[in-house]
Parts: structure tokens; sequence; C-alpha cells
């Protein structure tokens, strides 16, 4: 277990979660969810932190040391990049999200297809402050929109594998795989495939899709996922984020643009 300053700790996971290219609103915003992830933990630790409040992996957030970030960003950059990266967090030095007057779980993800999703949508917890909103200005992702092909002998084993009992054949795929029902934001609830209902986030893990928010389509030896966004659609959107800044909204209204009815609280 590392004890880190807490304003230490937000330069360490924020030159890892969000692009260095992205603009200082965008990495301000990211800096205050950062602070305020670390918050919530010291409330409800972490259950991989061996007793610690939080883990360094994606479990939580990633974080590295200053050494580390420049060896990975290099001499004729580095320097400069971090004190980017250093201005974009003491400028909001302190600076939380609260609800009801307490700490966040401010959960963010890389792109959405448009909209977020509802927090009970994806997760088994309904939290009020992770609601379904707009996310407009996206479409630059490199991960907005994406196909995936697959053989269709492939998708049949694969299935298979993941289901000894389903039933199913490379014969009429196109017939006996059919989309049921999405969330609010587009994202697949379940899928009937041959005898079984899947939800999509298993569709989404078993074939490696980026999103749950797909539509799936047939041609003679191909299974195609046409797939939006990037993650769990929760929270804030990091190109979401990107987008809004460019568009010259500040750090707040980007966050109560994506966490709904919250304040942002400064706790020194």
């Amino acid at each position: 277990i590392e004890e880190i300053e807490l304003e230490d700790y937000v330069y360490g996971v924020l030159a890892n979660t969000m692009p260095i290219s992205f603009e200082t609103e965008a990495l301000k915003a990211q800096a205050i969810v950062a602070r305020t992830y670390v918050v919530s933990k010291k409330i409800n630790p972490c259950t991989e932190a061996n007793g610690g409040d939080i883990c360094d992996s994606a479990h939580c957030q990633v974080y590295s040391s200053k050494d580390d970030i420049l060896k990975k960003w290099g001499e004729e950059n580095g320097e400069r990049y971090w004190e980017k990266i250093k201005n974009a967090v003491d400028d909001t030095k302190g600076h939380i999200l609260t609800y009801d007057d307490k700490a966040i779980l401010p959960l963010y993800f890389s792109t959405s297809g448009g909209k977020t999703e509802n927090s009970e949508e994806v997760f088994s917890e309904q939290y009020p402050y992770l609601k379904s909103v707009s996310s407009p200005y996206e479409e630059q992702s490199p991960k907005y929109y994406t196909e995936t092909k697959i053989n269709k002998n492939d998708f049949v084993n694969l299935l298979k594998k993941n289901y000894s009992s389903i039933s199913i054949s490379i014969e009429k795929l196109d017939k006996v795989v059919k989309i049921l029902d999405k969330t609010a934001a587009g994202s697949v609830n379940n899928i009937q495939v041959g005898n079984k209902k899947i939800t999509g986030r298993n569709m989404r893990t078993i074939f490696g899709l980026n999103s749950s928010n797909f539509d799936i389509g047939f041609n003679k030896d191909t299974v195609i996922f046409k797939v939006r966004g990037y993650g769990h659609g929760v929270g804030m959107s990091q190109w979401g984020a990107e987008g809004m800044a460019q568009k010259n909204y500040k750090y707040d209204e980007i966050l109560l643009h994506y966490y709904t009815d919250t304040k942002i609280k400064d706790i020194y």
C-alpha cells in the first residue's frame, strides 16, 4: 500500500485516463471526476485494494507515478505535457462532485453512441445522478462507429462454447437471431439467439465488441456487428466532454450536463 497526496494522485490518474491532446476544459472535468472517485472510495473502499482505499488498475482508476508517465511520453514532450496535466488539476484543486452533499460515484467511459445510459439499465443499481443524457459532439472519436465481422461458423461455435444448451446452426441465422429490446440510449438489452435469450452485455463480451450498442446483420458467410461507442456508457463520455470543450463549454458545464442534479463542492 502506497500513501499519496490526493492532488498528486489526481495528476497520475489524469495523465493515464484522457488523451493529452484534449482541450483543457475537458481535462479539468476529468480531473474533478478522478478526485471525486477516490473521495468516494474513502467512504466505500475498493474490495481489491488489499486494505487501501483504491487500486491502481482499470478496476478503479489507472494510476502511474510522474517518472513512469514521463518515460512513456519521452523527453521531447514529457515535461510540457506534464505541465498541461498539472495546470488542469491545480486549477480545480479540491473540487469534487456531490449529490445530497455527498461525493458521487462518478463513472465515466470513452465514447457514447449519442446518448449515455441510465445506470440501472447497465448495472444492478440505480444512481439518481447517472441518468441518460444526450452526448452530441462525439463523431470525431475513433470508436464512435465500428464494425466487427465474424465468420458464421465462428459465430455459432463461440455461442456454443459459452452456452452448452444453445440450439443454433449457420442455416437461416437471420431468422433465428433477433434483437428483442434496447435501452433508452440504444444499447441491446436482450437478443434472441436460437433457443436462448442473451443479454447485450454478454454478446459484447463473447464477441469482443466495443459496446453493447449494436445492430446485427448477415451476408453470405459473415455476421456483421455495427457498433456505436466504446465502453459501458454510464456517466461522462470522455469524447463527449472533449466535444463540449471544443464548443467552448467550461468544465463545470460539462460535468453538470453528464451528472444530473449534482453540485461542485470544494473539500479544502
